[in-house]
């Protein structure tokens, strides 16, 4: 077969190639591209959500395409004997909108149902025997080699729901932690996109990464039958697994000697705390479309290292969740936190804290033992 030729070859579809990839095509067209993704559609099957805060105005232009729902008025938090209403609008982008917005902004330099067999320094070559040559790539499939890394586990099982009567959810909610707490702190998140339509995911933060996708399906059903919901029809089902981060070494994630270039959660890219990696698959895109594309290994993987050293504080507070506190008591943390200022909630989420802000997340009384804090900051997991 003849060869492909681009400037640019993006592996891997998902949010942070596609949004590399429309960035491109945005701000720098002249740029040959190519998007290679192996399933035959890109964005898989997911609902990114942001508070506004978290992706700067001068690069809402990238997303505020892709936004299916926007909640204006803000969302809500509920705890055991505690609720809170916060006035952040919040955002969310569907895959089937993100799929075909990239779409239309790529045309032909999309290829989907594409699998990468061979990668070398300037071509890879397809499992279809389709050879591209590329004097740029970029990997962004997904995680690399966690061995490398020491992580607890965020994971969930999502259903959008349409139901019989209107659910009376105004705005989302973030954590509905009033539910059995189960295999390590669980809440239920809330999305409502209609009267009568609404997602539900139910979430945890456990030791394992493990998912019984079957029983936390029914813990949805029976949390939609304690709301008095009738559903009267499953629209659409996700699930997923998400590091959170507490330790490692970066130079074995991501080797120094690595010829290719990496972005998303494979350069690791993402809050370690909480997994997301919306906000930084965004500011990493805006700054790539600005770069030359010669030594781009070298350029990201610096990227990424600063990165890497800037989330030392978030990863000692999560030696901290994964290792001081009771399993079926770290939902107390995260209510400690949410009676923190807004200012400071938003900021954490966005990866951006201040060290004013990292003082008074740790000040105060503390919701584990100092001395299992201590020791969990001491003596990390091998």
């Amino acid at each position: 077969m003849a060869d492909l030729e681009c400037d640019l070859a993006i592996i891997g579809g998902g949010l942070a190639g596609g949004l590399i990839a429309l960035a491109f095509a945005e701000r720098r067209p002249g740029t040959r591209i190519l998007l290679i993704e192996q399933a035959d559609h890109v964005g898989g099957n997911h609902i990114w959500s942001f508070f506004d805060g978290d992706v700067d105005a001068r690069d809402r232009w990238l997303v505020d395409p892709l936004v299916s729902s926007r909640w204006s008025q803000g969302h809500e938090v509920r705890f055991p004997g505690y609720r809170r209403q916060l006035d952040t609008p919040y955002n969310s982008i569907a895959s089937p909108r993100f799929d075909a917005h990239v779409r239309a902004a790529l045309g032909e330099r999309l290829l989907t149902g594409a699998q990468v067999a061979t990668i070398g320094r300037q071509f890879l070559v397809l499992e279809d025997g389709r050879r591209i040559c590329a004097p740029a790539m970029i990997d962004a499939r997904g995680a690399g080699d966690l061995s490398a890394l020491r992580c607890g586990w965020q994971k969930f099982v999502g259903q959008t729901l349409r139901l019989a009567q209107p659910h009376g959810i105004e705005r989302p909610v973030i954590m509905d932690a009033t539910v059995e707490q189960i295999d390590g702190y669980r809440f239920v998140y809330l999305l409502p996109r209609d009267a009568r339509t609404i997602f539900v995911e139910d979430t945890y933060y456990s030791d394992g990464p493990a998912l019984d996708a079957a029983g936390i399906a029914e813990r949805i059903a029976a949390y939609a039958q304690a709301q008095g919901w009738q559903v009267e029809e499953l629209i659409h089902s996700e699930s997923g697994v998400l590091p959170v981060v507490h330790g490692g070494d970066f130079d074995s994630y991501w080797p120094a000697d690595d010829p290719v270039a990496r972005a998303g959660v494979k350069a690791g890219l993402f809050q370690p705390m909480t997994g997301y990696s919306l906000p930084d698959a965004v500011r990493f895109a805006t700054w790539l479309v600005e770069q030359p594309l010669k030594g781009l290994p070298a350029a990201t993987r610096t990227y990424a290292a600063a990165h890497w050293k800037k989330g030392l504080y978030y990863r000692l507070l999560g030696r901290m969740l994964f290792g001081a506190a009771v399993p079926d008591q770290r939902w107390r943390i995260f209510a400690r936190f949410y009676r923190l200022r807004p200012g400071l909630i938003q900021r954490f989420y966005a990866g951006r804290s201040t060290i004013a802000d990292r003082i008074r997340i740790l000040c105060g009384r503390p919701p584990v033992r100092i001395r299992d804090a201590m020791h969990a900051l001491l003596n990390p997991p091998a």
